[in-house]
């Protein structure tokens, strides 16, 4: 027969009560049983824990050492469970996300961080920067819980979430001809003639692939004279005046010297963010707790 935490919890309370009436009161059973489960905890242990009388119970030398063994048990317990159930409840753990370098620039996504790290303090979140083809591997294999990336062909074992849809904006140097156009007049036909600064076909960007093919069906092929890896250095290179460029609406935010972002008067300019996850391989409670909260601000489901 092995001790289990009856035993214990029977034990603490006659322990902490001195008294079997009371104790069996407080544990809500009768007198008898009780005083059966005592001598079997006893016999188990191999020594007498309450020394009792027709009128007092206490403790033994033996029964204070084990009471406080009991009650770390007994604590040690409880704390578990609560750490399970927190767990359970998404409020602990540990979230990877995969992100491309224009979500922190994102309202929505950074909104939806800050709150979930407010509410949630005990998950770790760990961020990974990458692109949005970059993602999809570490997604299929379970290196990543989540991905915040722009739209593209995902595979079949991918599901996504639209967060928002955004504008595309010509990012133009500061005094550049196209900024004395009417808000709501530059097309892509004003940029067929000017020098692009852009991603380059090996960074793997879905907006490389994205702007060619909106370009495209303009009846564009940019003249790309310039090719980086990283949005950042696009947008530097267009405040040196080496070119111009089409970034999301959220790049606006990066304030520089010298660039300018004009909105493009073209309603098919625009670029989806989505949020994207394994469609078989559950969730973390952690993730799942996150897709919550961000599906309930989502723009709409996909």
């Amino acid at each position: 027969m092995n001790i289990e935490l009856r035993h214990l919890r029977y034990f603490i309370a006659v322990a902490e009560e001195l008294h079997f009436g009371r104790a069996a009161q407080r544990l809500r059973i009768s007198q008898p049983p009780l005083s059966q489960q005592i001598q079997a905890l006893e016999e188990m242990v191999g020594a007498r824990l309450l020394a009792r009388n027709n009128r007092n119970v206490s403790l033994t030398q033996a029964g204070e050492m084990f009471l406080k063994e009991a009650w770390q048990v007994i604590d040690q317990v409880n704390r578990a469970a609560e750490k399970a159930a927190r767990l359970e409840r998404g409020e602990s753990g540990e979230l990877t996300i995969g992100f491309t370098s224009s979500a922190p620039f994102i309202g929505a996504v950074s909104r939806n961080l800050r709150a979930f790290r407010q509410q949630h303090p005990d998950v770790h979140i760990k961020m990974r920067e990458i692109n949005t083809k970059q993602q999809l591997e570490p997604l299929l294999n379970g290196e990543l819980d989540l991905g915040v990336m722009r739209n593209t062909k995902l595979p079949d074992a991918l599901r996504h979430t639209l967060l928002l849809r955004e504008p595309m904006l010509a990012v133009v140097p500061e005094g550049h001809p196209l900024a004395q156009l009417a808000p709501d007049a530059l097309r892509f036909s004003h940029l067929a003639q000017e020098p692009f600064v852009f991603f380059s076909r090996e960074v793997g960007t879905a907006l490389y692939d994205e702007t060619l093919l909106l370009l495209e069906n303009a009846g564009i092929t940019p003249y790309i004279t310039q090719e980086v890896g990283e949005a950042m250095t696009i947008i530097g290179l267009v405040s040196a005046g080496l070119g111009i460029s089409i970034l999301p609406a959220s790049f606006g935010r990066v304030k520089l010297d010298g660039v300018t972002y004009l909105p493009l008067a073209e309603p098919q300019a625009q670029t989806e963010v989505w949020l994207v996850h394994h469609r078989q391989r559950p969730l973390t409670a952690a993730a799942r707790t996150l897709m919550q909260m961000v599906l309930a601000r989502a723009e709409a489901p996909v």
